[in-house]
């Protein structure tokens, strides 16, 4: 007959492993203002945090935290991805940032609340999704 093979379903949520693992890596550098970016696709929500100069400290995506599949694009995969980069901007004493947003996902809103709800002071939204103002290149003439 042959061995029965168990399948473990996942429950779409957040893989606490992988989440223990992001929050274990934190910068020594203190600074109390920054920049967050959220770029937010169809598929995926990454999120970082730089300094005024633009060094990235903290980064984390929502496929980073077990996250799989079209899940990687919902507002919920990217309140947690928020969640995972605010605690960690709390613990290098981060207390004001300026947002911009890049992208035309799910994620965008929900991931400004989730740093607004951790105690966060956003002092500005700066929206620099592109946008194509020729339109998309023309096609090549036909021969025939």
């Amino acid at each position: 007959m042959g061995k029965k093979r168990i399948i473990k379903k996942k429950g779409g949520a957040m893989d606490h492993g992988l989440k223990a693992r992001a929050m274990s890596r934190i910068p020594k550098k203190k600074i109390t203002k920054g920049i967050i970016n959220i770029l937010s696709t169809y598929n995926n929500t990454l999120v970082s945090v730089s300094d005024d100069k633009g060094g990235v400290l903290i980064w984390s995506s929502s496929g980073s935290l077990g996250f799989k599949g079209a899940k990687k694009g919902t507002p919920f995969a990217a309140s947690k991805v928020a969640e995972v980069v605010a605690d960690k901007a709390s613990m290098i004493g981060m207390k004001e940032a300026d947002v911009i947003i890049r992208g035309v996902g799910a994620g965008r809103d929900s991931a400004i609340r989730t740093f607004a709800a951790r105690g966060v002071e956003i002092t500005s939204i700066l929206d620099t999704t592109p946008v194509p103002h020729n339109g998309p290149k023309a096609k090549k003439p036909r021969r025939v």
